[in-house]
């Protein structure tokens, strides 16, 4: 029952009258009922204030106006994935809801680049990069996607206390954090370390080294190749995207100038650099922060701050059985020895002479959290923000310094393995058919 202002004031004025005050009482009694009557209607509206404030924070109800129709079961169906928990599901309903904050910025700027973060459970790093990404400026004008590689609350938490531009999440729903006891998280029969499956009775194929999969190695891998095929095919607001997508991660710091030099940069490609696949905002040395040359930087295609198109997607896309298939468990080091090389000449990507974004980050994911020998990276982060790096400082009338036969992964690298099991290699496949289920039936 919703009780008003009203109910409340007349029903504690049916019960004062019951008292039948005498007439001098009367204005200390309107006085009291007054405020008793104002009280409640406090406690009344701060009740629902938590309701929904206890909602947004911890369950996954769909936005009423969410207007995706994508029929999830059926791809689950079709392809044979994992079956699904609770969690797994609602995560998927979670990744139909539109982007939120579009009451403070309703519209994004026509030519903007969509900013995807991906993130794992680093909450100590996710704010870091927060932070950074506040102060970018023309960050209001665009969309942020954070794709969260599971579920875990405190990382969710601080994505939603962001208020400065527009941000839709996405949770991988098959990520082995959301599966505890079945693939592709760790079943109760899988293979371990060097366990021979034959006399263990285990199941599981090992990778070139003998080693088994370890879910905790693999989601790396898999999260970054679901977020790509759900990104640029999946999602309504990018799949019809013809512009470059800009890819960070959670533990990468962005400087303010970073936005509109991407804007700069992938505007300048095409004519400064047409064989450029990409553009990135760092060098592809993450110790590097630049020649500070005036000219622009043609060089091998980073993983720190990377940004390309939808032909260049075509591409990485029909690599899929390459990338699936190559025994590594690092999707970078994957692209670079097998995906990169396929595609029959150097892959370059165009930046300039001076960083843009930082790799901070001391602990690998691999080393994960709560378990013996653990990363713990207990300094604060301290990057320098020069008044050089508040401000575009990238000309169009520089020219491009090409670097060529620069050392790093290359074809003919065997990988270091972690990606051997035949289940997440099928997975792999799947995640790259989930959107194409009519022309992919060769994959």
């Amino acid at each position: 029952m919703k009780l008003g202002f009203d109910s409340f004031y007349s029903i504690f004025s049916a019960m004062a009258s019951n008292k039948k005050p005498r007439l001098k009482d009367k204005p200390a009694l309107r006085r009291f009922l007054l405020v008793v009557s104002i009280t409640l209607l406090g406690v009344f509206l701060l009740i629902i204030h938590m309701g929904k404030d206890s909602r947004s924070k911890s369950s996954f109800e769909l936005d009423e106006d969410s207007s995706y129709k994508f029929n999830y079961s059926q791809f689950g169906e079709e392809l044979n994935l994992p079956k699904q928990n609770t969690l797994s599901i609602e995560l998927e309903k979670r990744n139909q809801m539109p982007p939120r904050n579009r009451d403070l910025y309703p519209r994004l700027a026509k030519d903007h680049t969509t900013i995807v973060l991906y993130v794992h459970n680093r909450p100590r790093y996710l704010k870091v990069v927060v932070e950074s990404l506040s102060r970018v400026v023309g960050i209001s004008e665009t969309l942020l996607i954070v794709s969260h590689d599971g579920y875990f609350e405190e990382m969710n938490e601080i994505i939603e206390s962001i208020r400065f531009c527009q941000v839709k999440q996405i949770f991988a729903p098959y990520s082995p954090h959301v599966f505890l006891d079945s693939f592709p998280g760790v079943s109760p029969k899988d293979c371990k370390d060097k366990d021979d499956a034959e006399k263990k009775h285990c199941n599981g194929t090992p990778d070139q080294y003998g080693n088994h999969r370890s879910p905790k190695i693999v989601s790396l891998k898999h999260h970054w190749w679901w977020m790509m095929n759900t990104v640029w095919d999946g999602l309504q607001e990018t799949r019809e995207d013809s512009n470059h997508i800009l890819f960070i991660e959670e533990d990468h710091f962005i400087y303010p100038n970073a936005y509109r030099n991407l804007q700069m940069l992938t505007a300048l490609k095409p004519k400064k650099c047409p064989d450029c696949y990409a553009a990135n905002l760092a060098p592809c040395d993450v110790n590097s922060r630049g020649e500070g040359w005036d000219s622009l930087v043609a060089e091998r295609m980073g993983n720190v701050g990377y940004a390309f198109n939808r032909t260049v997607w075509r591409k990485i896309h029909k690599k899929a059985r390459e990338f699936c298939f190559f025994d590594d468990y690092n999707w970078d080091i994957t692209m670079w020895a097998t995906v990169y090389p396929s595609f029959g000449g150097p892959v370059y990507s165009l930046r300039g002479p001076r960083t843009s974004a930082v790799h901070f980050g001391k602990c690998g994911l691999h080393q994960g959290q709560g378990v013996k020998n653990a990363c713990i990276d207990n300094g604060g982060v301290k990057i320098e923000v020069d008044k050089i790096d508040k401000v575009v400082n990238i000309k169009p009338e520089w020219e491009v310094r090409v670097f060529e036969n620069q050392p790093g992964y290359k074809a003919g690298f065997k990988g270091w393995g972690g990606w051997g099991d035949e289940r997440d290699r099928q997975l792999c496949l799947n995640f790259a058919r989930m959107y194409h289920l009519e022309d992919t039936a060769s994959m």
